[in-house]
């Protein structure tokens, strides 16, 4: 970690790195469906071209039904970024939130919101995403959003209240709360400006773990019904594992994807706790 003239510490070279790979697949996330050679639609079937290598028509070949590999990437990283976009968004709202209000008013409300906490944190996180997603018989995206947000914020709650019970303590709030200042104010001017930094890492960190997740729950057939997820393609490899060595590829393409994306977010979430984790400053 490298420290500027004014000792402000700054982003370490792995952080970067982890930025450019999250950054490629907001990227292609957003413009992914644009840029896709081909439909994904049942309507690209062409049984005709399954399982096909490489060539100048199928950048990365074809699947199972024909249809061209490296568009079914793209368009999953549309439904990987979107889908781990809106859980991060409600997790994080959901977790600081509750974290805030539980630091500060301590009390009954503070036994009451961490015991919750603490009861979904000894129940297997990826067990209640099942049971969540198991329930529906077609499930959608917004079914295996609410599985994923259901346990999602925990993580949220417990780092924001660490650092409200810290910064309860500072001179800057005992000086806001001496002078009369109310709850609301000293909350959001003062205590929720400051979770930022945690929160940040926090977020990177959530999204590698969802993108993880959902994979895992389209892997087993309980994620969104389509075709082109990472963890369904994932699926179609595995069932044809024994047709030839491209599927075997094949099979590598969404993994890698997958790895991209984790390895992205952890880089990125471990430079940001180094850059923004007021312990670390002056270490290194």
């Amino acid at each position: 970690m490298t420290t500027g003239a004014t000792g402000k510490r700054k982003l370490s070279p792995s952080a970067w790195v982890g930025l450019v790979m999250l950054g490629t697949f907001v990227v292609l996330g957003i413009a992914g469906p644009w840029i896709a050679p081909y439909d994904v639609s049942s309507k690209a079937i062409d049984l005709a071209h399954k399982f096909e290598g490489p060539s100048s028509a199928h950048w990365l070949g074809t699947d199972s039904n024909g249809r061209d590999a490296l568009s079914q990437l793209l368009f999953g990283a549309r439904k990987a970024l979107t889908l781990s976009g809106i859980v991060v968004a409600i997790t994080s709202v959901i977790g600081l939130t509750l974290g805030t209000v539980a630091g500060w008013f301590r009390g009954w409300v503070d036994e009451v919101l961490m015991r919750f906490v603490d009861i979904l944190l000894a129940f297997p996180g990826i067990l209640m995403n099942i049971a969540i997603v198991a329930t529906v018989a077609d499930p959608g995206v917004g079914v295996v959003i609410l599985a994923l947000s259901a346990n999602g914020w925990v993580g949220y709650a417990r780092v924001a209240r660490g650092q409200v019970l810290a910064l309860r303590e500072r001179e800057f709030v005992t000086a806001a709360v001496a002078l009369g200042a109310s709850n609301r104010r000293v909350i959001f001017k003062h205590l929720i400006p400051n979770l930022m930094g945690p929160a940040l890492v926090q977020m990177s960190f959530g999204l590698g773990g969802i993108i993880l997740i959902e994979a895992a729950l389209s892997f087993l057939g309980l994620g969104p019904q389509v075709d082109y997820t990472w963890g369904s393609m994932l699926d179609q490899a595995r069932t044809f594992l024994w047709k030839g060595d491209w599927v075997k590829v094949y099979a590598l393409v969404p993994g890698l994807a997958i790895m991209w994306v984790v390895l992205g977010a952890n880089l990125l979430g471990d430079g940001l706790r180094d850059r923004l984790d007021p312990r670390q400053r002056g270490k290194g």
